[in-house]
């Protein structure tokens, strides 16, 4: 049984993720910073559902309660020490990851660039970018050594059009993007794949500070005239995880609203 590590999985999308590829057949490796209730809620979830493929696949030292293989694991994403020791944990009870996927992300209230300081800038890139370039790095090597792999990175629609008081978070989503591009082509003859998902409009956390007038107006200059879900981006990077002849691209999956 092959091994997919999310990050941010404490999260709605990362937490969908992990469904969607425990369903597949993979352990999961669940990070979250400091969410640790729902993380454990979400294994324990992933631990009741039916074993599939090798129902015998004996994570080392435990980490399930019976049905899928699945482990909680800590560890804030900007700092590399953090960071390898996480994956440290991840293949001592799972096994090598085989499928990553960057999800950790966050953002900052909606504001004028001018009004954002340089600490803003540091936090939003420490985790959507340092963090997906470290975990990433970690896990390349023994890729490398099997001759495969996937990498999924969660970018934005903002990523790709940039967002009008999003400067911040659009920036560093647009550097998720030429980062998955730039990596697929350096991992491509190790026959490790790289792509990236851009999300739209997903209620969540992230955005729920929101007027719902201000959510409705998004619905309705949507192509689709509907909001995403968890389970639209979920199964856009079950697919991507699994596309072998797939890899430097960027999936919308906005409604229309990257067009």
């Amino acid at each position: 049984m092959k091994t997919a590590l999310i990050t941010g999985a404490s999260g709605a999308i990362g937490a969908e993720t992990g469904r969607a590829l425990a369903r597949a057949g993979y352990a999961i490796a669940l990070h979250y910073h400091k969410n640790k209730e729902t993380a454990e809620d979400l294994m324990r979830e992933l631990g009741a559902l039916p074993p599939v493929g090798n129902a015998d696949f004996p994570p080392r030292g435990g980490g399930h309660n019976g049905g899928r293989p699945a482990l909680c694991v800590q560890a804030n994403l900007a700092d590399g020490a953090e960071v390898a020791r996480m994956i440290a944990t991840v293949e001592e009870r799972l096994g090598t990851v085989s499928v990553l996927v960057n999800n950790a992300g966050v953002a900052l209230p909606q504001a004028l660039f001018t009004d954002c300081d340089a600490a803003d800038y540091d936090r939003v890139f420490d985790v959507n970018v340092r963090g997906a370039m470290l975990v990433s790095r970690a896990v390349i090597p023994a890729m490398v050594r099997r001759g495969q792999g996937a990498i999924v990175n969660i970018s934005s629609v903002f990523g790709v059009t940039g967002g009008s008081c999003e400067v911040i978070y659009s920036a560093s989503k647009a550097a998720v993007i030429g980062f998955t591009k730039a990596l697929a082509k350096e991992l491509a003859p190790a026959g490790i794949t790289v792509n990236c998902v851009a999300p739209g409009f997903v209620p969540s956390a992230m955005n729920a500070h929101l007027a719902s007038e201000d959510v409705e107006t998004i619905r309705l200059e949507t192509p689709l005239q509907r909001l995403g879900t968890p389970a639209d981006i979920a199964q856009a990077v079950a697919y991507l995880a699994r596309a072998p002849f797939v890899t430097g691209q960027v999936l919308g999956v906005d409604g229309g609203a990257g067009i």
